[in-house]
């Protein structure tokens, strides 16, 4: 007996999360891509701190949810698993291009004329970054400054042919001096594969583990690099 997997299109509804900008018109939109087993709501609760003026924050949802607790039933979401994974990949990279593409457009509706496009910052967080780094090099999306944060560009992600993606999307690395996941040479060999590939970009670290810290994203939105 030969067992074939298949697949078929569908539509479905995905969720995401927003952080509505206090004033308008929007001057800038972050799209937040969060890590494994976090959820786009609760993400957002880390970009508080830059939560001001005329910036919109944005979070999007990993296609798969899973309990992470049995006994608190708590749950949180992921980008993809080993599993059928190259079908995952042209999943969200397309959910994330039209995600990108339905929040210029309600943000354009609500602008007046004459005034000048949002920038748009894309972090990944963690899992995130390596959905960020393939949505740059398969997506269509204009991200104008990518940050990936605790995590390194995936090692299979081909930067001969992707890396001019990368580059002009104004690279940013950040990871905390004490990150339990990657340690200095980890981050040392991951730089020095960015060079390699001749892509720049700029390297952020901050005292601290794996997560998120309030005075690096000040630090990007004041035009910091």
């Amino acid at each position: 007996m030969t067992v074939e997997p298949r697949h078929i299109t569908i539509e479905r509804r995905v969720r995401y999360a927003v952080l509505e900008p206090r004033e308008r018109p929007v001057a800038e939109i972050w799209l937040a891509l969060h890590g494994y087993n976090q959820l786009a709501h609760r993400f957002l609760r880390y970009f508080q701190p830059i939560h001001a003026g005329a910036r919109c924050i944005v979070a999007a949802e990993g296609l798969h949810r899973q309990y992470i607790d049995e006994t608190s039933r708590k749950v949180g979401a992921s980008w993809m698993t080993s599993e059928d994974r190259l079908t995952d990949i042209e999943d969200y990279v397309r959910y994330l291009d039209r995600l990108h593409a339905h929040v210029l457009a309600e943000e354009s509706r609500q602008r007046t004329g004459g005034s000048a496009p949002p920038r748009i910052v894309a972090l990944g967080f963690s899992q995130g970054v390596h959905t960020l780094c393939r949505w740059l090099a398969f997506g269509r999306a204009r991200i104008d400054r990518a940050v990936l944060w605790g995590a390194t560009v995936p090692p299979d992600l081909d930067l001969a042919e992707h890396g001019g993606r990368l580059s002009a999307a104004d690279l940013h690395l950040v990871v905390g001096e004490a990150d339990e996941y990657y340690d200095r040479a980890a981050i040392e060999a991951h730089e020095a594969r960015l060079r390699a590939a001749g892509i720049g970009f700029t390297s952020l670290t901050y005292p601290g583990g794996h997560r998120l810290d309030a005075s690096v994203l000040q630090h990007l939105t004041s035009g910091g690099n």
